[in-house]
């Protein structure tokens, strides 16, 4: 699968919950690595596993997964010539008892959870290696037992110790009026008291240390000298025979390390099919049916990662049609949609169960294939575009019928009747290649071709025309529409320009139905229309909304410069915007484009509507192109003068 797709489908989002569920470093890596897979019987045997894993925890069970700690170092280092110390045994051996618990766990759940508890029959108890650390590990310590040596040096040690402190406590009562405290000391292993500093000479033997103060000196008795002599002796003897142990220990664990690595590994395979199930448990993930014939059936499907309260998705495809393009207002829902459908066909080819209802149905595809926006800004559409092209050519190259296709906002980005004809014959060729299509728009064009074209069908996201609020459900069999006249006309917009506006979108879908609309002939200038002598604003002499002192001339250059207020189009970006500065020197035409303002060289404009048909004469264009707060500064510095009181605007683009 391509890694770009996966990240615009929010795989990695995914892959981040369900590694928050796994309790080792092995677990976790196995789910860091986790990828889609392509292969039917796979998908199955991991969705099923998953499930048996799900089972058990809706039993309301907890699962003993062995602890990890300390297992990699110990892995990593076995067989390198090191020689183990006693918390690494202190490891090994709560990693044994916790895979004799969990093989226990699973043979009582084998007839519940049979895939998944077959894979403790692999977990060996290493019974031998277990009880040779308890005989010679307790408390974190080589214990006494661990070898006859060792147990001879230590009584030994013990005795001559005893005998050190029976000697220092006859010397503590003999000193006890030159003593800094009524205690004695160790320093570097050594007994020592402590004396005042200014009585250093009435005790016989050797300074060892002093306070940081320097009031007190640390005296070794000499009376005790050759004790601690003795002692030191033993301790190093005491030493080597732990070393001795520790050695002998290490190469027992060596002579399993094959058996180890694969509990190790099995333990790990457990924490992974585990992590999935509690984020499928979290999810209310369900296991589904698969094919491998580019049928999708969802049944209140939702997005995992938009929470609970999302609106469940409905939805259908690969039984009569292919290619499904999804129509209806911005912010509706198509995206989420595309998306939904995209994450949860790369979830189930992971193993992991998906947020749906029961009778849904997924198809298992080699390649899922998306070209999803990026939410750039108008200004950087030109490269938006050019960036969906790269898209569609890499999908191109992939595409067949073991492909998942998904397309947001065809069309968009370029000049409408291009990019319709473009997205047309992209789709066309998706289809001809067997691929699974779904795709969103807002183009008529792309809308008609889909209603008389075998194998695709239309659909379209639900919309409230009372509220102006979509209602993201999807209604297949049906194409929508963008609803701006009902959402302008709500909003307040003039009747009259609505009116206009369902006139040229009417003119404009007379011409062309699902085809592509022919090329306009290059406009005429009054002398050589042949309408030239009409009266002003006759058919003739009109341009989108213009009149003849207002059209163009053939090297797309305006006779009369544009105006304030006139309505333009910008074909390169595919927009409308509102004149709101006159040309300057250079040809340039301040023009405001969803609240920000360009500069265009005006032959790259064409008048849509000119200003007279969009505004009274006395219009103040303050109300379109200031904010609310700067009118309401120039209302207040045109009568007075008030200080501090500036008006600031972005510079334009």
């Amino acid at each position: 699968m391509n890694e770009w797709t996966l990240q615009r489908l929010e795989y990695d989002k995914v892959i981040r919950s369900v590694a928050e569920y796994a309790v080792s470093y092995l677990g976790k890596r196995h789910v860091e690595e986790m990828r889609p897979m392509t292969a039917v019987r796979a998908v199955r045997g991991a969705l099923d596993e998953t499930a048996d894993a799900v089972a058990i925890l809706n039993g309301g069970a907890s699962v003993p997964i062995p602890s990890l700690s300390g297992i990699e170092t110990v892995l990593q280092l076995a067989g390198t010539g090191y020689v183990f110390g006693e918390q690494d045994f202190v490891n090994v051996r709560t990693f044994l008892h916790g895979c004799a618990q969990l093989k226990t766990y699973m043979a009582a759940k084998s007839a519940a959870a049979p895939r998944v508890s077959a894979y403790a029959a692999s977990l060996y108890e290493l019974a031998e290696l277990k009880s040779e650390i308890d005989r010679c590990i307790h408390n974190g310590q080589v214990a006494d037992a661990a070898s006859k040596e060792l147990s001879k040096v230590r009584k030994k040690a013990a005795v001559v110790a005893e005998r050190i402190k029976t000697r220092m406590d006859g010397l503590m009562s003999r000193h006890r009026a030159i003593l800094q405290e009524n205690l004695y000391s160790v320093r570097s292993g050594r007994y020592v008291l402590p004396v005042k500093k200014e009585h250093r000479k009435l005790v016989s033997g050797s300074v060892l240390d002093e306070s940081a103060s320097g009031q007190t000196v640390y005296i070794e008795p000499q009376e005790i000298a050759h004790l601690q002599f003795e002692l030191a002796d033993l301790r190093a003897e005491e030493a080597r025979e732990e070393a001795k142990v520790l050695a002998e220990l290490t190469g027992l664990l060596e002579e399993h390390d094959r058996e180890l690595r694969l509990n190790v590994e099995t333990v790990g395979t457990y924490d992974f099919v585990f992590a999935k199930a509690k984020y499928a448990f979290s999810i209310r993930g369900r296991n589904v049916a698969l094919n491998d014939a580019g049928i999708i059936r969802l049944r209140g499907a939702k997005h995992p990662l938009l929470g609970p309260g999302t609106t469940p998705l409905d939805f259908a495809i690969g039984d009569g049609y292919s290619s499904l393009i999804i129509t209806g207002p911005n912010t509706g829902g198509k995206t989420v949609a595309l998306k939904t459908v995209g994450l949860l066909t790369l979830m189930a080819q992971s193993g992991l169960p998906v947020p749906v209802e029961d009778g849904s149905e997924l198809a298992v595809y080699a390649n899922v294939a998306a070209d999803i926006g990026d939410g750039q800004s108008i200004e950087q559409s030109l490269s938006t575009f050019s960036a969906h092209i790269r898209n569609i050519i890499g999908i191109l190259k992939i595409a067949d019928r073991s492909t998942l296709v998904l397309l947001d906002e065809m069309a968009s980005g370029t000049d409408p009747g291009e990019g319709v004809g473009l997205s047309v014959a992209i789709l066309e060729e998706l289809h001809r290649r067997g691929a699974t299509v779904v795709a969103t728009t807002h183009f008529n064009e792309i809308k008609h071709f889909a209603s008389v074209t075998p194998g695709f069908e239309n659909a379209r996201m639900e919309f409230d025309a009372e509220t102006l609020r979509p209602l993201y459900r999807l209604c297949i069999g049906e194409a929508g529409r963008s609803y701006a006249f009902l959402i302008a006309l709500k909003l307040g917009m003039s009747p009259d320009i609505v009116r206009r506006s369902e006139e040229l979108l009417a003119s404009r879908q007379g011409e062309s139905t699902f085809r592509l609309p022919a090329p306009p002939p290059p406009p005429q200038s009054p002398s050589q229309s042949p309408d030239a002598g009409k009266r002003r604003g006759g058919p003739s002499s009109r341009a989108i909304g213009g009149n003849e002192d207002r059209t163009e001339s053939g090297d797309n250059v305006p006779v009369k410069p544009f105006e304030v207020g006139d309505s333009v189009y910008v074909s390169y970006l595919g927009r409308t915007g509102i004149v709101y500065e006159a040309e300057d020197a250079r040809g340039n035409v301040g023009v405001m484009i969803q609240k920000q303002r360009l500069k265009i060289n005006k032959k790259r404009l064409k008048l849509h509507i000119a200003k007279e048909e969009l505004y009274p004469d006395d219009y103040d264009f303050d109300i379109v192109f200031e904010t609310k707060e700067n009118r309401k500064k120039k209302k207040l510095m045109s009568k007075r003068h008030v200080e501090g009181v500036t008006i600031v605007r972005k510079p334009d683009e």
